[in-house]
């Protein structure tokens, strides 16, 4: 488990290092393989660096870049690393949920708020690889095909047929939409009788369609837009990836 820490205070990097050490001897926690932090001192650093990583601790207020542009940018290369905001500062903290932030915390760190944190995002992590080996199964006449859900877009109702959207290709087998709404799980949403979403990678909604990050547009049941909203945003603040 790769885990960076990005402060311009030297201070900082040394204090949230020394933290995550405690809390990996203290709580047992080196069983999910917890590497040792790597720093940054700039989100600049941070993004040139290269390298993917499970968690990020990510300071808001830094020379350069600052946290929520080195965030944004993260996401634009469909990085999906837990982010945890470091900031002195309660009001940027809304600001936080536009880039799909996991969580914060606010300076001067407590240890144990960052023991809570902290503890909660590996296992957000740990969940997350496990979702991303979830496949579905399906069988057309001439194949049967082993899917990534990770890998679907969307899915769409064709009568007796529907397509399944992935990111490399459109199958079309014979299926009904609430046994795939079944199957694909709380990642997807319904947003219309014809359409099931992959929240992943929605990138912009209206009260009548939702874009994906592909440029593609479905269509949103006007009747169904409070609910979709609601159940976007949870799974935003359940640490869900914003594809923006």
């Amino acid at each position: 488990m790769n885990i960076a820490i990005v402060d311009d205070e030297k201070i900082i990097r040394e204090q949230i290092k020394g933290l995550i050490q405690k809390r990996v001897t203290d709580n047992g926690m080196c069983c999910p393989g917890i590497c040792e932090p790597d720093a940054y001192e700039t989100g600049e650093e941070l993004l040139a660096a290269g390298k993917r990583f499970d968690i990020i601790f990510l300071d808001i207020q830094m020379k350069g870049k600052d946290g929520i542009e080195t965030a944004r940018e993260l996401r634009k290369r469909k990085e999906d690393a837990v982010l945890i905001f470091v900031t002195g500062i309660r009001e940027y903290v809304f600001e936080a949920f536009d880039v799909a932030a996991f969580h914060y915390l606010l300076k001067p760190i407590e240890e144990e708020k960052f023991a809570e944190v902290f503890d909660r995002a590996v296992k957000e992590v740990m969940k997350r690889k496990e979702q991303g080996r979830e496949q579905l199964f399906i069988k057309t006449r001439n194949r049967n095909i082993t899917l990534d859900k990770k890998d679907i877009l969307y899915v769409e109702n064709r009568g007796r047929k529907v397509e399944i959207h992935t990111t490399g290709e459109v199958i079309e087998v014979y299926a009904v939409m609430k046994e795939l709404e079944e199957q694909l799980g709380g990642n997807f949403y319904r947003c219309h009788r014809g359409y099931l979403v992959n929240m992943a990678y929605i990138a912009e909604y209206s009260s009548a369609s939702i874009r994906l990050g592909n440029g593609e547009n479905i269509y949103l049941a006007k009747e169904r837009y409070h609910e979709f909203v609601k159940t976007y945003m949870r799974y935003l603040r359940n640490g869900g990836t914003a594809c923006v």
